[in-house]
């Protein structure tokens, strides 16, 4: 039987169509769903609903089912329609009635809510760490070749002298706010909702402030029915946090997968991480960065995504919250791995020199001429049209010097200000705080 069933029988459709994939979305929850439940009973013991040798047995039995899963031997049964009620099977199985005491002050909705939460605070920590490395290679990059020019575009027309310098911290500087955003999805995140119950609270002595410390919260979600009206907004905040994420990546993977192109020539890569045509021996296509730009792509969408399956849904749990975890989980997993495959493949570029040498590019001079003509004395307008008019008549002749020296430009990066940016956001995700506390809360 669920642990909700009264006494008749669920049909089997409606059972099959209902659960849909939890059990399987829900073995990337089994952890955390034991280290809420180590929390909550600990707190359960401290207001006398249970005894010191029924939590330490308690204890004990979901210290076991912890480490089976850490070993992978945990599984959902074909018979248990989530994680919360294998754990919660398991432990009655194998301590009897007080396996039965752990949902005492607790619902399924409150129980799934900070279960989500401290898996997101997981994929957080994960994302941030992978984005840090990336973050690090595009900066090393970027000061590597700070001389090496290349085009800059606007309209997809020559526009000015740029850099691999520019180019490379440009990212770099996107994924500083990038993780200003992930940061306050951290934010959001970190804050408790166990013993908000079914979204009404409970008339328990609850503890609520305790179980926010063992689970090494920064602070509760305080007002029970938001506490579940959290749940829709949570993920729509974190996968906000991952699309801008996500849009840096896709520019990035556009740029390169036009850069590689024989046409542009600018950067090339080991032919082994490139792949060929079946039937054109020459082509070292760019798929992995094809597919980082449609992966990226994709997890732009999901915020409308979540935002269309919460939209004008009242207050209160509703089933609808369910089919969540089938957008998000997945998306978190695949830009992961997008980081990862591009700090990957960047450690790997190679970064041609002399591209501005080709006659062709001699216009992205224009600019620099006619600031020549204005540090002189001419008024701007009046160097603009010289320059102008030299270029129409064929006499043009370009000032390839480039003496760029305010903050931010070719000759005067700011990778150290930028770095210094970026060290601050990460700083003030405290993620060792909760490690301490998940730590204590499992020795």
């Amino acid at each position: 039987m669920k642990i909700w069933q009264k006494n008749i029988d669920v049909n089997k459709d409606i059972e099959a169509f209902t659960v849909g994939k939890d059990r399987e979305l829900d073995l990337q929850m089994a952890a955390y769903d034991v280290l809420g439940s180590l929390a909550h009973v600990e707190m359960l013991e401290s207001i006398g609903l249970l005894t010191a040798a029924e939590l330490a047995e308690i204890q004990k039995a979901l210290k076991n089912i912890y480490a089976e899963i850490e070993a992978g031997k945990f599984v959902i049964e074909d018979t248990v329609e989530d994680v919360h009620s294998q754990v919660e099977w398991l432990l009655t199985q194998r301590i009897g009635d007080a396996g039965k005491k752990i949902h005492s002050g607790r619902s399924r909705n409150d129980q799934v809510l900070v279960d989500l939460k401290l898996y997101f605070r997981s994929c957080i920590e994960e994302m941030v760490g992978n984005t840090a490395v990336l973050f690090a290679q595009l900066i090393e990059l970027s000061n590597t070749h700070a001389a090496k020019l290349l085009p800059g575009y606007t309209h997809l027309q020559i526009a000015m002298p740029s850099s691999f310098g520019l180019w490379f911290g440009a990212y770099a500087e996107s994924l500083v706010d990038d993780m200003e955003l992930m940061l306050a999805a951290w934010k959001v995140c970190n804050k408790n909702p166990l013993g908000s119950a079914a979204g009404y609270g409970s008339s328990f002595p609850l503890n609520r402030t305790m179980t926010t410390e063992l689970l090494g919260f920064e602070r509760l979600n305080y007002n029970v029915v938001y506490a579940q009206m959290g749940r829709g907004k949570t993920e729509r905040i974190l996968a906000q946090a991952m699309s801008a994420l996500a849009a840096s990546l896709a520019k990035m993977a556009m740029d390169v997968c036009l850069f590689i192109n024989q046409n542009f020539g600018f950067i090339s890569f080991p032919d082994e991480l490139t792949t060929g045509s079946s039937i054109m021996p020459h082509k070292k296509n760019p798929d992995v960065f094809e597919l980082i730009r449609s992966r990226c792509n994709k997890i732009q969408a999901l915020p409308n995504e979540i935002a269309m399956m919460i939209t004008n849904l009242p207050s209160g749990y509703h089933r609808d919250l369910q089919l969540l975890k089938e957008n998000l989980f997945p998306a978190m997993v695949s830009l992961n791995e997008c980081l990862q495959m591009t700090t990957y493949m960047l450690q790997n570029i190679r970064v041609k020199d002399g591209i501005l040498d080709d006659k062709k590019y001699a216009y992205l001079f224009s600019v620099e001429v006619v600031n020549e003509l204005a540090l002189k004395g001419v008024p701007f307008r009046e160097a603009y049209k010289i320059v102008g008019e030299s270029i129409e008549n064929g006499s043009f002749k370009p000032e390839t010097h480039i003496n760029h020296t305010h903050e931010g430009s070719i000759g005067n990066l700011c990778n150290a200000e930028i770095t210094a940016m970026m060290d601050e956001v990460l700083s003030q995700f405290k993620f060792e705080q909760t490690h301490q506390a998940i730590e204590k809360l499992l020795a």
